[in-house]
């Protein structure tokens, strides 16, 4: 009887157990849809620098994206009644940026690999693709199987599948790893590297535009490739949805009306500037605001961290130098990611790119500023602090009236030299998606097909932006010296 009782006990347990957790389970796995349907917005993340898949263009002024995948998304987030948010980035930062809550999905020419399905679910596929190898039209007669690019330099875009390709399938490939496609196309024209593997629809759209390059009439060892849709692990009823749209895709045979739709919107007859005059406005435009707060902001929070090193209260003190000494330790590419992903996998925090880059650069320009100031507070004479305590001066005082004002005149060529650099060093936040100059002007690659053009006209407005800061720097320093 004994038994039986404690049978009993055991068998009310376990059920009652798969009782609670069924509905916990199901609440989790709903939870990402829930929060998709209660924002009423579809984040997709994306690279649009792979035409035909994903691009920009311009229209009237303004730039809008196209390509298979934008209206594979638009369709997607119709048929789920959604608002469409397109989230441009680096290839390899979209998978950390699905994780993080940064986007919901991922639809950007991706194919299903072991080590992804580790990290995201897929789709059922949209539409197959195989991979080529695109050279220079010169080298024509040079390549002919896979065997002659032994011991070759080859590029392939980094985290790809065809950066797999290239190691697995090329005896002793030199293998050039880029972080964005035109850049690759770049190694290719100016004899960087021997040939690119790349999908064939993309090569294809390369070749229309390139007159020096081709595709070579070599042959990978695969079957062809489905692309699919990332999304997050446990989200069934948003992949179902996802496929559901996918499914309507297939049937009705759209993927052949997308790719004719942006093989026209890839077709423009009007000037280099009439087309893409509009992203590098834009471009500036961001620099140039987010490189102010990054100036203003950065300074005075550079300022405060500095006396806060030179404070007589140690534990200030150690908080300062360990808050210096490891922004000054480490790169400013990782700070900006930590940024980015943290303030959403963190803090909880859906804060946009545009203002976790500038959060980034104050942070990263503060800890430089703060050893000038520091540097400039302790080249002032200790003379001026005691003769400022003998007339009656506290020590607030003594540092806003005698002390800084000093130490700013002596630092002004230090901070000039900084503040060039947050300019230059702003180009680093185009690896979140923050639209500032080298993001846009990677855009334009991507459009034109042309991949040094663009990096030219960058470099010239970074050079006139940086200058002229320098120039006004001489002057107030001009005019310092000159109240001696």
């Amino acid at each position: 009887m004994k038994y039986i009782f404690k049978t009993m006990i055991i068998a009310i347990l376990i059920s009652l157990t798969f009782i609670n957790i069924e509905p916990m389970a199901h609440a989790d796995q709903d939870a990402k849809w829930e929060k998709i349907k209660e924002s009423g917005e579809l984040r997709v993340g994306l690279s649009a620098d792979y035409a035909p898949f994903e691009f920009e263009k311009t229209v009237k002024g303004k730039s809008e994206y196209a390509g298979i995948d934008i209206d594979l998304a638009k369709k997607i987030a119709k048929d789920n009644h959604l608002k469409l948010k397109i989230v441009n980035m680096q290839f390899d930062s979209l998978l950390g940026a699905l994780k993080t809550g940064k986007i919901d999905v991922i639809i950007s020419g991706m194919t299903s690999t072991p080590e992804r399905k580790k990290e995201v679910d897929f789709s059922d596929s949209y539409t197959k693709t195989g991979n080529v190898m695109l050279i220079r039209k010169s080298d024509k007669n040079k390549f002919h199987t896979l065997k002659d690019f032994s011991n070759k330099k080859v590029a392939a875009q980094k985290g790809t599948e065809q950066e797999k390709i290239a190691q697995q399938e090329i005896e002793n490939a030199d293998i050039s790893s880029l972080n964005r496609l035109p850049d690759a196309i770049l190694a290719v024209k100016s004899n960087k590297v021997e040939g690119l593997v790349i999908e064939k629809p993309v090569a294809e759209a390369y070749v229309k535009q390139n007159n020096s390059l081709m595709i070579a009439n070599v042959n990978f060892n695969e079957e062809k490739k489905d692309n699919v849709i990332a999304v997050p692990k446990n989200s069934p009823i948003l992949l179902a949805n996802v496929n559901k749209s996918i499914k309507e895709v297939n049937d009705q045979h759209l993927i052949s009306k997308y790719m004719d739709k942006a093989s026209k919107d890839m077709q423009d007859d009007s000037s280099f500037f009439d087309k893409y005059g509009a992203f590098f406005i834009k471009g500036l435009k961001n620099t140039i605001l987010i490189s102010m707060i990054g100036v203003v902001l950065g300074a005075v929070l550079g300022a405060l961290i500095a006396l806060a090193k030179l404070s007589k209260f140690k534990l200030l003190s150690w908080i300062a130098s360990i808050y210096i000494e490891f922004l000054r330790g480490t790169p400013m590419l990782v700070q900006v990611f930590l940024v980015f992903f943290g303030t959403t996998a963190v803090l909880g925090l859906d804060v946009s790119a545009l203002v976790c880059g500038t959060i980034a650069l104050v942070i990263n320009s503060s800890a430089y500023i703060a050893e000038i100031f520091r540097a400039g507070i302790n080249a002032v004479d200790k003379g001026q602090t005691e003769a400022a305590q003998c007339l009656g001066l506290n020590y607030s005082k003594t540092m806003r009236y005698i002390i800084l004002p000093q130490a700013i005149k002596n630092i002004l060529p230090a901070l000039g030299n900084e503040f060039v650099t947050l300019i230059k060093e702003s180009s680093i936040v185009s690896t979140i998606g923050v639209g500032e100059i080298m993001f846009n002007a990677q855009v334009v690659q991507g459009i034109s097909f042309d991949p040094f053009t663009p990096l030219i006209i960058a470099a010239i407005m970074y050079f006139v932006l940086t200058f002229t800061l320098s120039r006004g720097m001489s002057l107030i320093e001009g005019r310092m010296k000159a109240s001696d």
